[in-house]
């Protein structure tokens, strides 16, 4: 089960998106399906086509990587979290596995 979501918020751009921490239950039921409702268009391709080769086996993989997997593209694409859910940013932070960059109050 998801730990937490952690609210990101892009600088540049004002865009707002939620991720969830930890396990995909909706990943491990549905595939690729939360994946493409996300707008998250790689890792949906991504899914589907291992999916198809591995007849959905690879969903058993995917649902304990593909939020970590959401959460570094964030990232990368210059979001910073905004606020989390519950609990500490640092505990999240260390359960992926990588620093989260902030924003700063301006």
């Amino acid at each position: 089960m998801a730990y937490t979501s952690i609210i990101f918020k892009n600088p540049q751009s004002g865009a707002m998106k939620e991720a969830p921490v930890g396990f995909s239950w909706t990943t491990f039921f549905f595939g690729f399906f939360p994946a493409l409702f996300r707008g998250d268009w790689k890792y949906a391709a991504i899914q589907f086509l291992i999916s198809m080769i591995t007849m959905g086996l690879s969903n058993l993989v995917f649902c304990f990587i593909y939020n970590k997997l959401y959460i570094k593209d964030l990232i990368g694409a210059g979001f910073k979290a905004q606020s989390i859910g519950s609990g500490d940013l640092q505990f999240a932070s260390s359960k992926i596995g990588m620093p989260i960059p902030q924003l700063t109050a301006a």
